[in-house]
Protein backbone atom coordinates (compact mmCIF):
# COMPACT_ATOMS: atom_id res chain seq x y z
CA UNK A 1 0.00 0.00 0.00
CA UNK A 2 1.22 3.52 -0.75
CA UNK A 3 2.39 5.52 2.23
CA UNK A 4 0.82 8.69 0.81
CA UNK A 5 -2.28 8.67 3.10
CA UNK A 6 -0.07 8.43 6.19
CA UNK A 7 2.21 11.15 4.79
CA UNK A 8 -0.73 13.48 4.25
CA UNK A 9 -2.24 12.80 7.67
CA UNK A 10 1.07 13.22 9.50
CA UNK A 11 1.62 16.47 7.60
CA UNK A 12 -1.76 17.83 8.68
CA UNK A 13 -1.13 16.79 12.28
CA UNK A 14 2.40 18.27 12.25
CA UNK A 15 0.94 21.66 11.44
CA UNK A 16 -1.10 21.41 14.66
CA UNK A 17 1.45 19.78 16.98
CA UNK A 18 4.65 18.53 15.38
CA UNK A 19 6.11 17.19 18.62
CA UNK A 20 3.06 15.03 19.32
CA UNK A 21 3.33 13.51 15.83
CA UNK A 22 6.99 12.58 16.28
CA UNK A 23 6.34 11.22 19.78
CA UNK A 24 3.31 9.14 18.80
CA UNK A 25 4.85 7.70 15.64
CA UNK A 26 8.02 6.88 17.53
CA UNK A 27 6.09 5.10 20.28
CA UNK A 28 4.04 3.13 17.74
CA UNK A 29 7.20 2.06 15.98
CA UNK A 30 9.16 1.25 19.13
CA UNK A 31 6.33 -0.89 20.50
CA UNK A 32 5.96 -2.79 17.23
CA UNK A 33 2.45 -1.58 16.50
CA UNK A 34 3.53 -0.30 13.09
CA UNK A 35 6.18 -1.30 10.58
CA UNK A 36 5.78 1.99 8.70
CA UNK A 37 7.69 4.04 11.28
CA UNK A 38 11.40 4.53 10.46
CA UNK A 39 14.10 3.77 13.01
CA UNK A 40 15.09 7.44 13.19
CA UNK A 41 11.83 8.28 14.93
CA UNK A 42 12.14 5.41 17.38
CA UNK A 43 15.48 6.47 18.86
CA UNK A 44 15.32 7.11 22.64
CA UNK A 45 16.89 10.57 22.32
CA UNK A 46 14.33 11.58 19.70
CA UNK A 47 11.46 10.30 21.85
CA UNK A 48 12.75 12.09 24.95
CA UNK A 49 13.26 15.38 23.09
CA UNK A 50 9.82 15.12 21.47
CA UNK A 51 8.24 14.36 24.84
CA UNK A 52 9.85 17.35 26.57
CA UNK A 53 8.95 19.72 23.73
CA UNK A 54 5.41 18.35 23.66
CA UNK A 55 5.02 19.18 27.36
CA UNK A 56 6.35 22.69 26.72
CA UNK A 57 3.86 23.17 23.90
CA UNK A 58 1.02 21.74 26.00
CA UNK A 59 1.59 24.54 28.52
CA UNK A 60 2.41 27.45 26.17
CA UNK A 61 -0.46 26.59 23.83
CA UNK A 62 -3.05 27.15 26.55
CA UNK A 63 -2.01 30.66 27.59
CA UNK A 64 -3.63 33.57 25.71
CA UNK A 65 -1.19 35.53 23.52
CA UNK A 66 1.65 33.23 24.53
CA UNK A 67 0.11 30.68 22.19
CA UNK A 68 0.29 33.15 19.29
CA UNK A 69 3.95 33.88 20.03
CA UNK A 70 4.59 30.13 20.14
CA UNK A 71 2.80 29.72 16.82
CA UNK A 72 4.91 32.48 15.25
CA UNK A 73 8.11 30.74 16.32
CA UNK A 74 6.82 27.46 14.85
CA UNK A 75 5.87 28.87 11.45
CA UNK A 76 9.05 27.27 10.09
CA UNK A 77 9.44 24.41 12.57
CA UNK A 78 6.09 22.72 11.94
CA UNK A 79 6.29 22.59 8.10
CA UNK A 80 9.92 21.45 8.26
CA UNK A 81 9.00 18.75 10.77
CA UNK A 82 6.08 17.66 8.58
CA UNK A 83 8.38 17.45 5.56
CA UNK A 84 11.08 15.50 7.42
CA UNK A 85 8.61 13.02 8.92
CA UNK A 86 6.99 12.53 5.52
CA UNK A 87 10.34 11.93 3.82
CA UNK A 88 11.33 9.42 6.52
CA UNK A 89 8.03 7.58 6.13
CA UNK A 90 8.49 7.45 2.35
CA UNK A 91 12.04 6.21 2.72
CA UNK A 92 10.88 3.48 5.05
CA UNK A 93 8.17 2.15 2.72
CA UNK A 94 9.82 2.80 -0.63
CA UNK A 95 6.40 3.34 -2.24
CA UNK A 96 6.77 7.10 -2.71
CA UNK A 97 9.79 9.27 -3.63
CA UNK A 98 11.14 11.01 -0.55
CA UNK A 99 11.23 14.44 -2.20
CA UNK A 100 7.58 14.17 -3.23
CA UNK A 101 6.60 12.96 0.23
CA UNK A 102 8.47 15.85 1.84
CA UNK A 103 6.65 18.32 -0.40
CA UNK A 104 3.26 16.84 0.51
CA UNK A 105 3.98 16.65 4.22
CA UNK A 106 5.54 20.10 4.42
CA UNK A 107 2.88 21.92 2.41
CA UNK A 108 0.05 20.21 4.29
CA UNK A 109 1.69 21.08 7.60
CA UNK A 110 2.09 24.70 6.51
CA UNK A 111 -1.61 25.00 5.64
CA UNK A 112 -2.81 23.41 8.87
CA UNK A 113 -0.35 25.58 10.82
CA UNK A 114 -1.85 28.72 9.29
CA UNK A 115 -5.32 27.48 10.25
CA UNK A 116 -4.20 26.84 13.82
CA UNK A 117 -2.31 30.13 14.20
CA UNK A 118 -5.07 32.18 12.57
CA UNK A 119 -7.79 30.61 14.68
CA UNK A 120 -5.80 31.35 17.83
CA UNK A 121 -5.44 34.99 16.83
CA UNK A 122 -9.21 35.18 16.48
CA UNK A 123 -9.74 33.44 19.83
CA UNK A 124 -7.33 35.83 21.54
CA UNK A 125 -9.65 38.72 20.74
CA UNK A 126 -11.81 37.32 23.53
CA UNK A 127 -10.69 38.36 27.06
CA UNK A 128 -11.39 35.02 28.78
CA UNK A 129 -8.74 32.24 28.76
CA UNK A 130 -11.07 29.23 28.77
CA UNK A 131 -11.50 29.10 25.00
CA UNK A 132 -7.72 28.80 24.60
CA UNK A 133 -7.57 25.88 27.00
CA UNK A 134 -10.53 24.17 25.33
CA UNK A 135 -9.15 24.66 21.82
CA UNK A 136 -5.65 23.50 22.77
CA UNK A 137 -7.00 20.39 24.50
CA UNK A 138 -9.20 19.59 21.50
CA UNK A 139 -6.20 19.97 19.17
CA UNK A 140 -4.02 17.69 21.30
CA UNK A 141 -6.72 15.03 21.45
CA UNK A 142 -7.44 15.43 17.74
CA UNK A 143 -3.80 14.94 16.76
CA UNK A 144 -3.49 11.90 19.03
CA UNK A 145 -6.70 10.42 17.64
CA UNK A 146 -5.96 11.03 13.96
CA UNK A 147 -2.39 9.68 14.15
CA UNK A 148 -3.56 6.59 16.01
CA UNK A 149 -6.36 6.11 13.49
CA UNK A 150 -3.88 6.61 10.61
CA UNK A 151 -1.64 3.81 11.84
CA UNK A 152 -4.46 1.28 11.47
CA UNK A 153 -6.66 2.95 8.81
CA UNK A 154 -4.44 5.33 6.81
CA UNK A 155 -6.83 6.02 3.93
CA UNK A 156 -9.82 6.80 6.15
CA UNK A 157 -7.63 8.97 8.39
CA UNK A 158 -6.37 10.90 5.36
CA UNK A 159 -9.96 11.59 4.30
CA UNK A 160 -10.76 12.90 7.79
CA UNK A 161 -7.62 15.07 7.78
CA UNK A 162 -8.52 16.48 4.35
CA UNK A 163 -12.03 17.36 5.50
CA UNK A 164 -10.68 19.02 8.66
CA UNK A 165 -8.16 20.99 6.60
CA UNK A 166 -10.81 22.29 4.21
CA UNK A 167 -13.13 23.19 7.09
CA UNK A 168 -10.28 24.91 8.89
CA UNK A 169 -9.41 27.02 5.85
CA UNK A 170 -13.07 27.99 5.47
CA UNK A 171 -13.31 29.00 9.13
CA UNK A 172 -10.05 30.94 8.85
CA UNK A 173 -11.44 32.91 5.92
CA UNK A 174 -14.58 33.66 7.95
CA UNK A 175 -12.51 34.86 10.93
CA UNK A 176 -10.12 36.96 8.84
CA UNK A 177 -11.64 40.27 10.00
CA UNK A 178 -11.17 39.34 13.67
CA UNK A 179 -7.56 38.41 12.97
CA UNK A 180 -6.90 41.76 11.27
CA UNK A 181 -8.46 43.57 14.25
CA UNK A 182 -6.28 41.56 16.62
CA UNK A 183 -3.15 42.57 14.72
CA UNK A 184 -4.15 46.24 14.71
CA UNK A 185 -4.77 46.16 18.46
CA UNK A 186 -1.43 44.47 19.09
CA UNK A 187 0.39 47.04 16.92
CA UNK A 188 -1.40 49.84 18.78
CA UNK A 189 -0.35 48.43 22.16
CA UNK A 190 3.27 48.22 20.99
CA UNK A 191 3.14 51.84 19.85
CA UNK A 192 1.61 52.95 23.17
CA UNK A 193 4.32 51.13 25.13
CA UNK A 194 7.01 52.65 22.94
CA UNK A 195 5.64 56.17 23.47
CA UNK A 196 5.29 55.55 27.21
CA UNK A 197 8.88 54.33 27.44
CA UNK A 198 10.07 57.34 25.49
CA UNK A 199 8.13 59.68 27.80
CA UNK A 200 9.61 58.02 30.90
CA UNK A 201 13.09 58.20 29.40
CA UNK A 202 12.64 61.85 28.50
CA UNK A 203 11.34 62.68 31.95
CA UNK A 204 14.32 60.97 33.57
Amino acid sequence: MSVLPLVFTSGWASGINAYAVVLLLGVFGATGLSDEVPEALQRPDVLIAAGVLFLCEAVADKIPYVDSVWDSVHTVIRPVSGAVVAALLAGQSGSLPELAAGAVGGSTALMSHFVKAGTRMAINTSPEPFSNVAMSTAEDLGVAGIITFAIFHPVAAAVVAAVLLVLGLAILAFLAHRIRRFRRRRAQRREERRLADRAVGGGG
